[in-house]
């Protein structure tokens, strides 16, 4: 696919680099010269200097041609206004980012009026994932499939849970079919296990069902699941903002702290069942005349990487139970996981997940539709949900007759109202939402979780 990218920003470029190694033509057209240089020569794209609203500019990236727009530029009204030039010009699809929450209950008209493709805001996104990850506690990542009705649960292994050392097939027969472990994390390698596998300690689990059969597993192998009352957010942007709003909706009580007065009195007005507290997040007077060790959770979400993960590490000292930091550099989360920061959120890479999900999707001629995707561990897994279509090639057929290439895994069919956690008897059938996980494979169809080699050969041995 032909793609423009209009902002080199931290997600302008993620998505470029992303995009490039899907092989897609990636332009990206940027007025900061710099930015453009180290895409330039880290990246397989095309850079153009100038204003992304300029018709002559979108000419120059060959804008009658092009795919796909995505306009990520810091300004909101631009983003709208190039997408709507775009489309004037030709482009099929446009996607833009939209962060002000003065638009948020207008983004469906937005959508419709300026003919925009997709929406996307970043920090709701990310107050949203941060939400999810303070209703389950035990979780180090909890993302949603089917709308919400599976998730996909991300949990460290101790030694004292009933799991250790214990083969999957015999976790499937003593606790509970119906959730699965999709995918393994042991040291820097991923696995997609099969009933053979033995869990051990130090591995990272992806646990995939419906949430209270989720919850009730996570009980029954010993992990303490406590519902937190309280949360502490340390800094009052836009994430603070989102994230406090789903915590209302769930019954948790927010303090917030933000150092700028003028903000105090916007939040205050903005969130009338919050706590605004005026004052510097990183003063461990502050912090202890706020009851700061009574704290459910605390999330540092400034705009600052450093004082994020300072604060964070202050709050595990105090010994709060659930401590997650906001960072945008995520080339380093593994070492600031391993200092003892429970959860790292960065909504670059929320956003740049939401956009690959699309493109995906617009990829797909088979009309299958990506309806999720997220990737995991460090990019070398990805779980993946598809809507299935009419294709005999697997629909009907059961799972164990199906010769799916090695390194993919059917971890759950949604049919309806009904979550099928599969066995070799399972069938798929149209409409069906499907969860993959997938190890070597960039899956846009599930055309392509068949074995087309194997099942030639399996035909030439009759």
């Amino acid at each position: 696919m032909k793609i423009i990218i209009i902002g080199d920003g931290k997600v302008g470029y993620s998505l470029a680099e992303n995009l490039s190694k899907e092989n897609h033509d990636v332009t990206i057209i940027d007025k900061n010269s710099e930015a453009l240089k180290k895409a330039e020569e880290n990246l397989d794209v095309m850079c153009i200097r100038g204003n992304g609203v300029s018709t002559k500019i979108l000419m120059m990236a060959g804008v009658q041609d092009t795919d796909l727009l995505i306009a990520v530029t810091e300004s909101d009204e631009m983003n709208m206004v190039c997408c709507l030039t775009a489309k004037k010009l030709g482009v099929g699809h446009t996607i833009a980012r939209i962060r002000d929450p003065e638009y948020a209950s207008e983004l469906s008209l937005l959508k419709r009026e300026l003919g925009l493709n997709m929406v996307i805001n970043p920090e709701q996104a990310a107050g949203s994932e941060i939400a999810r990850l303070i209703k389950f506690p035990p979780a180090t990542n909890v993302e949603i499939f089917a709308k919400g009705r599976v998730e996909m649960v991300e949990i460290n292994v101790t030694n004292d849970m009933a799991i250790s050392n214990m083969q999957l097939k015999n976790i499937a027969n003593r606790f509970s079919s119906s959730v699965l472990i999709g995918a393994v994390q042991r040291g820097d390698d991923i696995i997609i296990p099969d009933g053979e596998f033995t869990v051990r300690e130090g591995d990272t689990i992806y646990i995939f069902g419906q949430s209270a059969k989720v919850f009730d597993f996570c009980r029954r192998i010993g992990i303490h699941v406590q519902k937190i009352k309280n949360v502490m957010i340390m800094g009052g942007g836009r994430i603070a903002y989102y994230l406090a709003k789903y915590l209302d909706e769930m019954n948790i009580h927010v303090k917030i702290i933000e150092i700028d007065h003028e903000r105090c009195r916007e939040l205050t007005e903005l969130l009338p069942h919050a706590l605004i507290i005026c004052g510097d997040g990183s003063d461990e007077t502050l912090l202890k005349s706020e009851n700061f060790s009574e704290m459910g959770a605390f999330v540092a979400v400034t705009g600052r990487d450093e004082d994020n993960i300072i604060a964070a590490l202050l709050a595990k000292q105090f010994g709060i139970g659930k401590v997650i930091a906001k960072i945008n550099r995520m080339n380093h989360s593994d070492i600031i996981k391993s200092m003892g920061i429970d959860n790292v959120v960065s909504p670059k890479l929320i956003t740049t997940n939401y956009i690959l999900r699309f493109v995906r999707g617009l990829q797909n001629a088979m009309g299958n539709h990506v309806n999720a995707l997220y990737r995991i561990v460090e990019d070398k897994a990805e779980a993946i949900e598809l809507t299935a279509g009419n294709s005999s090639k697997y629909i009907d057929i059961p799972l164990k007759n199906l010769n799916v290439k090695k390194g993919i895994l059917i971890a759950a069919i949604v049919r309806k109202n009904e979550i099928i956690i599969p066995n070799g008897n399972d069938v798929i059938k149209p409409g069906d939402n499907v969860i993959l996980i997938t190890k070597d494979y960039k899956i846009t169809d599930l055309e392509n979780i068949i074995d087309v080699v194997k099942k030639h050969e399996l035909w030439n041995d009759f």
